[in-house]
């Protein structure tokens, strides 16, 4: 029997005529962690996938071969392959609500493993699943078995889904992805109690990651994948911190730092927005009480400035945005953009409020309309305030595609023929049609890898410097903060914990849960942190 418990050797993959992964070669023993990194695109995943017999559509294995504890199961049959994915070989997806059942309880996804590999059955089956559940750090596994997904938060999810890969304690777990969506402390209390885990089991891990921070604390070796090939491979901290190959240099280079901000320089005391002891209270349905989301929350946007909010998910910070872009009112407090208060604006007041702010959202293929082309949608906004005729507006939208450095060409494609990069620069250029004062961006780069980010944070430093733009930038990423905001508010709870210029809040914190976000960041112990 080979020593190595998984070895893949010059692995081709084809989607029809369209190559995938092209002479990729890695390899695990047993209880080794190993990062596969690179950016969307690189064939990180589809090697994964391949691995584990789940490539999906036309994706099919063209050559090379993979070997598990010796045994080559490039081209098992799916008997075979069914009694490897979850007994011997667990999987933790990237999005934990698309991979649970939204109909079915969550106690009874876990113990559906157990009972489709032989492991338990019937009551038996449901007692290990609680037991699981409670393993993986849901709190009161008995009774939050018996609810839905939709009843947990994303990091509860992800532990379902860690419970899930695990119940069968296979040899090896393959995470592909697995915190890209949860801020940082969940994240790191998701990836500690995993690697616990996986320790106790002896259970090697395959980690697939656009995070380089990750990579170096949770992984000995590393994989860097380009284009669908190897193109480094290494020590982790040896590959990351003295690369070799020019690709690896940009991802490092790429890598937003606690010490390396893009801003631009900014002087101007013109407030834009000011928001004064703002709350939002919620009443709970079902007699429970109320829920107060933002409380007491004050701050300003000077003109040509950034002032970002960050903290954990149900901190607040996303109904704060809400809010001042009039999408929720406030229960208390006013917001004021150039010292009007919007709240209560009524006809041509409100449509000029709604002029002078414009948002980016999160996700830069579900706030896109997918049946218009990238012209249209970037003309919607001079459309519907009726700005210019048919000539003009095309004129515009070339304008403003050449300011998010895109081709005039992209004008007549649609957003599924565009990158997640691309399809956020035409995000940005629509939130610029009109020319607004404030840009609200709500966690504009979170679902990018680190080169597009790197090229999205230095697109929306640019336009801010050549514009006069004002941003209030919503994130969980400190590093991506530091890089971009000339001042912060950190909230918990609803409330502001801690607020100042970023460089005094995130260098010399004065509150502990600050600093807990801090020290939650991934790669500080190899990456600059300091300025």
């Amino acid at each position: 029997m080979s020593e190595l418990l998984l070895e893949v050797s010059d692995l081709d993959v084809s989607f029809g005529a369209v190559s995938a992964v092209s002479g990729v070669s890695l390899s695990l023993a047993p209880g080794e962690r190993v990062a596969v990194v690179g950016q969307s695109g690189s064939g990180k995943s589809t090697t994964a996938h391949a691995v584990i017999g789940l490539l999906p559509g036309a994706g099919r294995v063209t050559a090379g071969a993979i070997r598990w504890r010796g045994e080559d199961i490039t081209h098992a049959g799916e008997r075979r392959r069914r009694r490897l994915r979850g007994r011997e070989i667990g999987l933790v997806p990237q999005d934990p609500m698309s991979n649970l059942n939204p109909v079915s309880r969550v106690g009874r996804q876990v113990a559906e493993t157990l009972v489709a590999h032989g492991v338990a059955k019937g009551r038996q089956a449901w007692r290990q699943a609680v037991d699981l559940l409670g393993q993986a750090g849901i709190p009161e596994p008995a009774r939050r078995a018996k609810q839905y997904p939709h009843e947990f938060s994303g990091g509860m999810r992800q532990r379902v889904l860690i419970a899930i890969a695990l119940a069968c304690r296979p040899d090896l777990l393959i995470a592909d992805e697995p915190t890209s969506a949860l801020d940082v402390t969940v994240q790191r209390q998701i990836l500690d109690h995993l690697e616990s885990l996986t320790e106790s089991l002896g259970t090697a891990l395959l980690l697939v990651t656009h995070d380089l921070g990750l990579a170096v604390d949770r992984t000995s070796r590393v994989v860097v994948m380009s284009e669908g090939s190897v193109v480094e491979t290494g020590p982790v901290r040896q590959v990351l911190t003295a690369p070799k190959e020019e690709y690896t240099q940009r991802l490092v280079a790429a890598m937003p730092s606690l010490a390396a901000p893009k801003r631009p320089a900014a002087t101007s005391d013109d407030v834009v927005l000011a928001v004064e002891n703002v709350s939002k209270v919620f009443s709970v349905r079902g007699g429970g009480g109320e829920l107060r989301a933002v409380d007491d929350v004050s701050f300003t946007v000077n003109r040509g400035r950034t002032t970002a909010i960050v903290g954990e998910s149900g901190s607040g910070k996303t109904t704060t945005a809400h809010m001042v872009l009039g999408l929720a009112r406030p229960t208390s407090g006013t917001i004021r953009l150039a010292g009007a208060e919007i709240d209560g604006l009524r006809g041509a007041q409100l449509r000029a409020a709604r002029q002078a702010m414009q948002p980016v959202f999160q996700d830069p293929y579900g706030s896109l309309n997918p049946m218009w082309t990238i012209e249209r949608i970037i003309a919607e906004p001079l459309r519907t305030f009726r700005v210019g005729d048919r000539a003009s507006r095309r004129a515009r939208v070339a304008e403003l595609l050449e300011q998010v450095a895109l081709p005039t060409t992209v004008a007549r494609r649609y957003p599924n023929e565009l990158s997640g990069g691309q399809r956020q620069r035409v995000a940005i250029a629509r939130a610029l049609a009109l020319g607004p004062q404030l840009v609200v961006c709500d966690e504009p780069v979170s679902a990018l890898d680190v080169l597009v980010q790197d090229q999205i944070l230095t697109l929306l430093s640019r336009l801010q410097k050549e514009l006069g733009l004002s941003y209030l930038f919503i994130s969980h990423d400190l590093a991506v903060v530091r890089t971009l905001a000339h001042d912060v508010l950190v909230m918990r709870d609803g409330k502001v914990v801690e607020q100042g210029p970023v460089d005094q809040v995130l260098t010399s914190p004065t509150d502990d849960y600050t600093r807990q976000l801090l020290a939650a960041v991934p790669g500080t112990s190899v990456f600059a942190t300091s300025t």
